[in-house]
């Protein structure tokens, strides 16, 4: 397979530059003059100047409109003609041109979740004279660097913020405990939280991560001696903890106190995460037994309630209800987002069944969606699925060209294809190429590349791959 087929992935890899202001005029987009620019002057300009000059004024036939001399125009005196009329055009047009500035280039970046770039840019803007630190660049850092998965980089970007004289907040705090709370560092989470108890005004306060279920009850405590009351968000986050590990009597347990309570009563995002854990698990009779309790409770389901539905249903291969809750959606005028769309490209990628993934993704553009990293990851997983390995490369071309962020799970997707086209070649350069953009692999990436090696009896490969990760463990990554 190797051979007939070569696999460039890599190549389709580089990482989109930053915006910058153009300063070649060879580059610079065509001008566009105003739609109607009149010159009076120019055109009076082309008449003879001299009033007593009777014989070399223009007579015009009967019926041609004659132009304007000065003997038309009041007060007129003579201007010498504009020369080079379209190039004084242009240089006016160029010089109100848009020019991307720092601060609107690090806005981009974080909307596209380019993490790396952003810091870069970040970087260039702390250097720009009119710099002041502000709490919302850092907490949109701080938060892009976190679903990120790059824990340490926000704590390096929390220090420098404290440096630079802005004082921390209880919502800064919160983020940066976020970021290690995602990246599973739970002591660092805790360093954080014991440090800001002895700041008067950054006092922790509804702030739980149920990762460690055996700190969880010690959390509880603690609040309550603080005379802190576990609202709708803190039993929101514990339920997903449990709900995750597949802990339902405590996931049940904590709900069943969440409906007789009147401080944390359940909404919609306890809704939602009920479903999805059920969802995810692949239980879809219990799933649509909470859906009719939370129904009966008086919840209205959202827009992500019911994509969480058709994931469900598109995983277990149930196209006939995933069809029914998208015209139940249809029905309440329910807008299709871009998560339905990948909830359906992803339940026919998972059977290779490339003509209605393919289908599907065309009426996504078609209705204006836009693509974002899970479109193509699911849409790279079907083409590899269904072996059409040539489409593979066409997506990761595609994605580029769309200037889609590409992160582990992207990555994990590309890597996954090279193993099943064969091309463990490529596949060790996608597996580079991660490294180089400083993108960090996770137990899928490391478990997808042992077992292509061990298929093919690759030990050394496969040890070679257990030192790198184990290095990355070593310098406090989490894997």
């Amino acid at each position: 397979m190797a051979s007939l087929l070569s696999l460039s992935f890599s190549s389709s890899m580089l990482s989109s530059p930053l915006p910058r202001p153009e300063t070649n005029s060879k580059n610079k987009s065509k001008s566009h003059p105003p739609n109607s620019v009149l010159f009076p002057c120019a055109v009076a300009a082309t008449v003879l100047s001299s009033v007593s000059d009777k014989k070399r004024r223009r007579h015009w036939k009967e019926g041609e409109y004659p132009g304007l001399s000065h003997d038309f125009i009041p007060g007129y005196s003579k201007k010498t003609p504009l020369r080079n009329l379209k190039k004084k055009l242009d240089r006016k047009n160029n010089a109100k041109a848009w020019v991307c500035t720092v601060t609107e280039t690090l806005s981009d970046c974080i909307l596209k979740k380019q993490w790396l770039q952003a810091l870069q840019v970040f970087e260039m803007l702390r250097d720009q004279p009119f710099y002041q630190p502000k709490e919302g660049t850092y907490m949109k850092l701080l938060v892009l660097l976190g679903k990120s998965g790059q824990p340490h980089r926000a704590g390096q970007l929390f220090h420098e913020m404290v440096q630079e004289g802005c004082e921390p907040t209880p919502e800064l705090y919160t983020a940066l405990l976020a970021a290690y709370c995602r990246s599973n560092l739970i002591d660092d989470a805790f360093s954080t939280l014991n440090q800001m108890k002895t700041l008067p005004c950054c006092q922790p306060d509804a702030c739980v991560d149920a990762s460690k279920f055996d700190l969880v009850e010690s959390l509880y405590g603690e609040m309550e001696e603080r005379l802190i009351t576990p609202n709708t968000v803190t039993q929101n986050i514990v339920l997903s903890g449990y709900g995750k590990a597949g802990k339902f009597d405590l996931m049940e347990k904590v709900l069943s106190g969440m409906l007789e309570s009147s401080a944390s009563k359940p909404d919609v995002w306890t809704m939602n995460i009920i479903l999805s854990v059920f969802g995810n698990k692949g239980q879809i009779d219990m799933m649509e037994k909470w859906y009719e309790k939370f129904r009966n409770f008086g919840i209205e389901p959202e827009t992500r309630t019911f994509n969480i539905l058709i994931g469900a249903y598109g995983k277990k291969i149930r196209y006939d209800k995933m069809s029914s809750v998208m015209e139940y959606m249809g029905k309440l005028q329910f807008p299709w987002t871009t998560s339905t769309y990948n909830n359906v490209i992803e339940a026919f990628a998972v059977v290779g069944d490339a003509k209605h993934m393919e289908y599907t993704f065309d009426q996504m553009r078609a209705e204006g969606m836009k693509a974002d990293t899970k479109t193509f990851c699911c849409l790279i997983n079907g083409y590899a699925n269904a072996g059409l390995f040539h489409k593979v490369i066409g997506s990761v071309q595609l994605a580029a060209k769309f200037e889609i962020p590409k992160n582990t799970s992207f990555y994990n997707a590309v890597i996954s294809a090279c193993a099943k086209a064969e091309d463990l070649m490529e596949m060790e350069r996608v597996f580079e190429s991660m490294k180089d953009k400083q993108c960090q692999p996770n137990a899928m990436t490391f478990s997808i590349m042992v077992e292509a090696y061990r298929k093919e009896g690759m030990n050394d490969k496969i040890y070679d791959l257990e030192q790198r990760k184990q290095e990355l463990l070593n310098n406090g990554y989490s894997i």
